[in-house]
């Protein structure tokens, strides 16, 4: 007999063998370790500007790896000058664990103006948490965004309002009908406590959890994935093309970042 399998095993074995997972690990302790060496009590920082200043180094090291944005290497550029760019207050150790991913693989792909990342087949968004409170996450209480991405349903369930309360489920029509989604959503959830010197990282698909219990339908830790050396101490020479005006559709990451995405870009700094 074949066993199908699950979603869980899928999506995690496609984005491992991309080199997507270790490439989010790199990203998240990154911001991690210069949020934590940055802490100062005595200066005013409070949990706030730790879930602020996270959540920004978070989304700069996703945009480095995946070469996004002003991280994207101009055709024609001085290669020099990128890597400086690439490499611009990073760490000794960041550097030399600095992943690599073939041109191509991840690409920016906002939702409602909350940052995104996509490969072709699927896409995730951030999520800040509580350290003791990520299994539970109160999909209700966040965007209308991240609700969204929680509406999705289960595919090994094919359900999609499971433990909804049916009040509640009206205007959650309404929202998928007004707001499909182009891409299968994941979410990445992290968490941070500094003077604890706690952390906590997972990919998971969402679970719309109105009437209460576990935020998932499943998740992977990736702080349980063993680090890697990186090595990416070149730039790759740049990849032509021009920008696609079709969502969602596979681009090259070496690509000259249009005027327009650079404003949208900028607009990104929802921490949640």
């Amino acid at each position: 007999m074949v066993w199908a399998m699950s979603d869980r095993d899928a999506v995690i074995s496609r984005l491992e063998s991309q080199g997507v997972l270790l490439s989010i690990q790199w990203a998240f302790l990154s911001a991690t370790e210069r949020v934590a060496n940055d802490y100062s009590e005595a200066a005013g920082h409070d949990a706030t500007w730790i879930g602020v200043s996270r959540f920004t180094l978070f989304r700069d090291r996703l945009d480095r790896v995946a070469s996004c944005g002003r991280y994207a290497v101009q055709e024609g550029g001085d290669g020099r000058a990128s890597l400086d760019l690439l490499h611009a207050e990073l760490s000794p150790g960041d550097i030399e664990t600095f992943p690599v991913l073939e041109a191509g693989t991840v690409r920016r792909s906002n939702v409602n103006g909350s940052p995104g990342w996509a490969t072709d087949e699927s896409r995730f968004l951030l999520v800040s948490a509580p350290i003791r409170g990520l299994d539970e996450l109160p999909w209700l209480s966040k965007s209308p965004t991240k609700q969204l991405i929680a509406s999705q349903s289960d595919p090994d369930q094919a359900s999609l309002f499971d433990d909804v309360a049916d009040e509640e489920r009206g205007g959650i029509t309404e929202l998928l009908a007004s707001r499909a989604l182009a891409l299968d959503t994941l979410v990445v959830a992290h968490a941070q406590d500094v003077e604890r010197g706690e952390r906590r990282l997972v990919i998971g698909r969402p679970r719309l959890n109105g009437g209460g219990g576990s935020a998932w339908y499943w998740t992977h830790d990736l702080l349980a994935i063993p680090p890697r050396g990186g090595g990416r101490l070149q730039i790759p020479d740049p990849q032509p093309g021009a920008p696609s005006p079709v969502p969602d559709a596979p681009v090259r990451l070496r690509k000259r970042v249009a005027q327009s995405d650079r404003l949208s870009e900028r607009r990104d700094s929802e921490p949640n």
